[in-house]
């Protein structure tokens, strides 16, 4: 059978029997022990075997199909996703996933390689492109990227190619070089449009949604009537916020083509953001109805609802859209659905798994998360932000205005944030990227000293502009960027009387949810236990810096779990603490309309719960890294 034709179900099947294989053999081969006596080098010797005879079934049954990368990697995945299910040590899985790999990457012989090298020479560049093509659309996108590196080594000036090239390594979830690829089109064909609009959208899909605009416009100016592009600036400026301009695109684009299901997706978005959830789902089945296979629609589902197991048919036309041949980030986005369908229904270990691959596939799409880095940042600023340089000077503008709801992600600042904004005098911004474009723009300056008078005063000015574009009269605007923790020195060197309020949540919960969330690539350290524990730790001795150094009347602590049990007295003091007069309004927040862009949509339109207080304590056994926060204050 040619390759481009083996069927994804089928080596997902096969990994998992390979799996269970090995299993049965290592019960079956463990040599006798007598009660209380070990015998490790026994156990050892025995353990070859089986992998011995693990790796023959592999050369018998799997190499001779000689998978592109895409489906080894399909096969390594339910190989090991298995072999956890089964019980077996994490550990133990990895080096079995990497032998099982590494077997099936095994070169070919020298006849076959030769045979390779020497196929450019014998096609022109046009066949070999057509066969890409045609390739890369049959899923076969291992074959699909040589033939479209065939046609470079011929003639390196091909843009067509590396534009498909590009698309072929979004497929094999190499983004960066993907990226690379349509860049290089762009500079030998300006006016591609194909590959400007593949520019925007994989610079979205790699967490930079404010780069991906101008690629996205610019595929616009040469060919107003490109539907991916319009569609894809449409995501782009959901992601950004702008969802008014998003919804102006996206119903252009369904006048034309009523059935486009990614417009139909990025409505049912827009919809859930607003607060139309019940909207939200029916868009996402008008969807679902002209492509079944649709992996955002299907996730789009879970996030507006709590699901049952009565959703046991949603569960499996989910695993079945998860095991076809998806792109690495469309798999990552059903696997977080489906690991918050068991969540919901309290199957925990099912739903664990379920996360934890979706973020081994997320990662593709992140950079490598950097704590030296995170380190260093921390230092610097609680080296520059000392008490002593906070206190000199009256700071740039003595407004009130700003409000600054900031905590580790996943704490409780979205509910904060909605509970304000109930308020008639008060506004909700969302997550502005003000302060954090701000550092990256003078970290030379903010790095290593408070910035001058000049400075403060421009950023105090551009700030309250940025203000004033979300309310023109309200007395606070709420800022809810959780990255603000960060800079809180800085932010009160600039608005001295501005006041911030800190959500401390039990920090395993925190990390957890964190963990369980589909985020921007950007947040690389919600990806890893490890890195999410190191960042709280960073985290923490922050905000240790701040008390110690802001204010008391600046800076307001909230516990999460006090404010979920008794959640009228801590609606007054913050209220009170702002300087606003209660409101009755504020404890019906879950009424209030308004447009919410984060991953807490759904939450903020329910009465206060209580269940997600300890939630960690259902996933305790998984979450080894994470337990050293337990006893961690923040």
């Amino acid at each position: 059978m040619l390759l481009q034709w083996f069927n994804t179900r089928e080596v997902t099947e096969l990994g998992a029997a390979l799996a269970d294989d090995f299993v049965l053999q290592t019960a079956q081969g463990s040599p006798p022990q007598q009660p209380g006596k070990a015998n490790p080098a026994a156990q050892g010797r025995e353990l070859q075997k089986v992998l011995n005879k693990f790796l023959q079934r592999v050369d018998r049954e799997a190499r001779p199909l000689r998978l592109n990368i895409f489906r080894r990697a399909k096969l390594g995945n339910s190989f090991k996703w298995r072999l956890l299910e089964k019980g077996v040590e994490p550990q133990i899985v990895d080096e079995l996933t990497r032998a099982l790999v590494m077997r099936l990457s095994a070169k070919p012989s020298s006849g076959a390689a030769a045979s390779s090298a020497n196929r450019p020479a014998a096609r022109d560049a046009r066949s070999l492109l057509a066969e890409g093509d045609k390739l890369l659309a049959e899923g076969a996108f291992d074959q699909a990227a040589r033939c479209y590196q065939d046609v470079l080594r011929l003639d390196p000036r091909q843009a067509a190619a590396r534009n498909n090239l590009g698309a072929t390594f979004c497929k094999l979830g190499q983004y960066k070089e993907a990226e690379d690829q349509f860049r290089r089109a762009i500079g030998l064909r300006a006016g591609f449009v194909d590959a400007h609009s593949n520019l925007g959208t994989v610079l979205r899909w790699t967490g930079r949604p404010t780069e991906s605009e101008m690629p996205l416009r610019r595929a616009l100016k040469l060919k107003p009537s490109s539907l991916d592009a319009q569609v894809s600036l449409g995501a782009t400026l959901i992601l950004m916020g702008r969802l008014r301009d998003a919804r102006v695109l996206l119903e252009k684009v369904l006048k034309v083509a009523p059935r486009n299901v990614d417009a139909l997706v990025g409505m049912a978005q827009i919809a859930a953001s607003e607060g139309r959830l019940a909207e939200a789902e029916t868009l996402c089945r008008r969807a679902l109805e002209v492509d079944p296979k649709t992996p955002s629609a299907c996730s789009i589902l879970v996030r507006v609802r709590r699901m049952t197991s009565a959703d046991r048919g949603w569960l499996k036309g989910a695993e079945e859209i998860a095991t076809s041949a998806l792109a690495p980030l469309d798999e990552a986005d059903i696997r977080y659905a489906i690991g918050k369908y068991y969540d919901d229904v309290g199957e925990f270990p099912r739903a664990f798994h379920s996360y934890q691959r979706a973020n081994e596939l997320q990662k593709m799409a992140a950079e490598t998360y950097d704590r030296d880095a995170q380190t260093h940042l921390a230092d610097d600023l609680i080296r520059v932000c000392t008490r002593e340089a906070l206190s000199v000077g009256a700071g740039a503008s003595d407004s009130e205005r700003p409000v600054f709801v900031v905590g580790m992600m996943r704490s409780g600042t979205s509910l904060v944030e909605q509970i304000i904004a109930s308020h008639p005098a008060a506004k909700g911004a969302g997550e502005l990227q003000f302060w954090h474009d701000a550092v990256r723009k003078h970290a030379a300056t903010v790095r290593h000293e408070l910035p001058g008078e000049a400075l403060r005063r421009k950023l105090a000015a551009s700030y309250l502009r940025d203000l004033a574009s979300h309310s023109a009269d309200a007395l606070r605007v709420v800022d809810k960027a959780t990255v603000n923790s960060d800079y809180l020195g800085l932010i009160h060197s600039v608005f001295p009387n501005a006041r911030m309020i800190y959500l401390r949540r039990d920090p395993i919960d925190s990390c957890l949810s964190c963990y369980f969330q589909p985020f921007s690539p950007v947040l690389n350290f919600t990806m890893d236990l490890s890195d999410l524990a190191h960042y709280y730790h960073e985290h923490q001795r922050l905000m240790a810096h701040w008390r110690s150094v802001l204010p008391s009347e600046t800076l307001l602590d909230v516990p999460y779990a006090e404010l979920v049990a008794d959640q009228e007295t801590w609606s007054r003091k913050i209220l009170n603490f702002i300087g606003l007069e209660w409101d009755e309004r504020c404890l019906d927040f879950h009424r209030t309309e308004r447009t919410v862009a984060t991953a807490s949509y759904w939450q903020v339109r329910q009465k206060i719960y209580k269940s997600s207080v300890g939630r960690w304590r259902n996933y305790e056994k998984f979450i080894g890294p994470l337990l050293a926060l337990r006893d961690t204050g923040s």
